[in-house]
C-alpha cells in the first residue's frame, strides 16, 4: 500500500446516539453522531406500530401520488391539443393541412398513425411537407406513430 494517501484510523471511535446511547468503535473519523441506534430504533424497541401509517403517511402519499397522475393526465391532453402554428411549419405545410382540418399535433400523429400514403395523399402535401411535418413533431417532443 502507498504511504500517505489513506485516512487516519481511529481503533476507538465514539459513536454518539440522538437518544444518548454511546458506544466504542473503529473509524476513520474520531467521533460519529447517528439519529437512530438498537437502544432507540422502534424495530428493537418493539414500537413498530409508530412506523405504521404514522399520522397518515401512506394516505398523504397516495394523495401525492394522484395529483401527480392527474397533473401529468392533463398535461398530455394539452400537448396533444396543441397547435400546429406554435410548430413552426411552413405556410405550405399548414395550408395543405389546413384543407383536411388538421389544426392540432394531435391530429396530425392520429393521421401519421394511418400511414405515410394517407399523409401524402393530401393535395398540395408532398414527401419534403411530410418530411419537415415529422421533424417538427419530433423537435416538439412528440413520439410519432408507426404506420398500422
Amino acid at each position: 500500500m502507498k504511504k500517505g494517501i489513506h485516512p487516519k484510523y481511529y481503533p476507538n471511535a465514539k459513536v454518539i446516539c440522538a437518544c444518548g446511547n454511546t458506544w466504542e468503535t473503529g473509524s476513520t473519523q474520531e467521533v460519529v453522531r447517528t439519529e437512530v441506534c438498537s437502544k432507540c430504533h422502534p424495530f428493537f424497541t418493539g414500537q413498530q406500530s409508530r412506523l405504521l401509517d404514522r399520522e397518515g403517511q401512506v394516505d398523504r402519499f397516495y394523495r401525492r401520488l394522484q395529483a401527480r397522475q392527474e397533473y401529468a393526465a392533463q398535461q398530455e391532453s394539452q400537448f396533444e391539443d396543441r397547435p400546429l402554428d406554435e410548430l413552426k411549419l411552413s405556410k405550405r405545410v399548414l395550408d395543405a393541412l389546413k384543407k383536411v382540418d388538421i389544426t392540432t399535433a394531435g391530429q396530425a400523429l392520429e393521421k401519421l398513425g394511418t400511414g405515410d400514403k394517407a399523409v401524402l395523399d393530401i393535395g398540395g402535401f408532398g414527401q419534403k411537407s411530410l418530411i419537415d411535418l415529422k421533424k417538427a413533431l419530433k423537435t416538439a417532443g412528440y413520439e410519432l406513430p408507426v404506420a398500422e
